[in-house]
């Protein structure tokens, strides 16, 4: 593989049943053991509380990536780290033991059945733009510079955990 193969990639992790530290910190070593994948920046974790669902506060970060896999292999590879750890999806937004979302992949635009680029409600979700924030703090989305969309989503709690 040449150096201009790999790409930026940007996911999310997020889990709130069992440990869920402890999970994002299993799913960030299995992406780092794939041999097309590097971890490139590593947000803070936060608590956040439950939107559009119930059920215990989450566990949320954001990993920088740099890969040679294409968009839809990443997302097998993500699924599969799901699967391993126990992912169930018996409805939109219930609880869960692992979530990865593929939020950005180097800028490129997807509308499919299986994956949308960027995500599309990433601008909403400050469990997303707290943790894009420390790893790109100028980053400027689709919907807008993302310190601007933070302060619109002001009212969903986020609390960094302790080191």
């Amino acid at each position: 593989m040449n150096a201009s193969a790999w790409q930026v990639a940007w996911v999310g992790l997020g889990a709130n049943l069992g440990d869920p530290a402890a999970t994002l910190r299993e799913a960030l070593a299995a992406l780092a053991a794939h041999p097309e994948v590097r971890q490139d920046a590593l947000s803070r974790f936060y608590r956040t509380g439950p939107i559009d669902s119930s059920g215990p506060d989450y566990v949320n970060a954001v990993v920088r990536l740099r890969t040679t896999l294409p968009p839809m292999g990443l997302l097998d590879l993500l699924q599969d780290i799901e699967q391993r750890h126990g992912r169930e999806r018996p409805y939109r937004n219930a609880p869960r033991t692992l979530d990865l979302d593929l939020l950005l992949y180097d800028g490129q635009r997807l509308d499919s059945p299986r994956l949308t680029l960027p995500h599309p409600r990433m601008h909403q979700r400050a469990f997303v733009l707290r943790p894009l924030a420390d790893i790109d703090p100028g980053m400027v989305l689709p919907q807008g510079r993302i310190d601007d969309l933070l302060r619109a989503c002001a009212d969903q709690d986020v609390v960094p955990l302790a080191d």
